[in-house]
């Protein structure tokens, strides 16, 4: 009889670890804003750059339709519109209009001369600037770290790539740049580092068993930042996205070959 229950027991143990292992939590890099949502209230954690973040509008957008200067101090319950709102009063039409009138016939011969001007020569410096610029990229960034890429950018569901690591493994800034988020906040990114290289691009490392770089702090390329962790499937690897005015664009696209 004993023997007969400790077997029950333990088929009863056995099942239930096997279903855990199977049904284990898969990481989505979804932001944890409401799709559609038209205002955000400022809890304690949060920044601008944050916030531009997870709402894939980023900093630059949410400082000019909230007239927030920098250093984009928030305050906790602070409202922050997630769109442009647009103010038309009856004495600015009727400016326009009159003013539309009287520069009407400038515009045009305006427009033609820029026309002109561009069908001669357009062509060709379109093609040079596309091909400096990607030169330009390329030796712009560099890989975090060099493993074999677990997740595309669509597999990710267009925000990032997954890269394989090992744990501790030391996560390098893909460029020089200033920190301008360092935490936990942010749900699905685990450890999460953000780093601003300029005024178009952003950088985010997230998966990190160790953040070693803080808020406000410069890094420069190349510059040891974090340590990979687990991803919530329990794999060591490091998500890494690249964003342009705050929309997730492929890094394959810059980082070298």
């Amino acid at each position: 009889m004993i023997k007969r229950i400790f077997f029950v027991l333990f088929a009863v143990l056995l099942t239930s670890c096997s279903a855990h292992r199977n049904y284990a939590p898969v990481r989505t890099y979804q932001h944890d804003l409401i799709p559609g949502e038209k205002y955000y209230k400022v809890v304690a954690g949060d920044t601008l750059y944050s916030i531009g973040f997870r709402s894939n509008f980023g900093y630059q957008k949410l400082a000019k339709w909230n007239n927030i200067p920098a250093p984009y101090t928030l305050q906790i319950g602070q409202i922050i519109k997630l769109f442009q709102a647009r103010y038309h009063s009856k004495k600015k039409r009727s400016a326009k209009t009159g003013s539309k009138s009287v520069h009407k016939t400038r515009n045009r011969s305006q427009k033609k001369q820029i026309r002109g001007k561009k069908r001669r020569g357009g062509s060709q410096l379109s093609s040079v600037n596309s091909k400096h610029n990607k030169k330009m990229l390329k030796l712009f960034w560099q890989w975090p770290i060099k493993k074999r890429i677990l997740k595309t950018f669509t597999q990710t569901g267009y925000k990032g790539i997954d890269i394989s690591g090992k744990i501790g493994q030391k996560v390098t800034a893909a460029s020089a740049g200033k920190v301008v988020y360092s935490g936990s906040a942010l749900k699905g990114y685990g450890n999460l580092l953000i780093i601003k290289h300029n005024y178009l691009y952003l950088s985010a490392y997230a998966n990190n068993r160790r953040l070693l770089v803080k808020e406000g702090q410069w890094v420069q390329k190349g510059q040891v930042v974090a340590e990979v962790g687990l991803d919530r499937g329990k794999r060591a690897s490091l998500h890494f996205e690249i964003r342009k005015n705050g929309k997730p664009v492929n890094p394959l696209y810059y980082l070298p070959k």
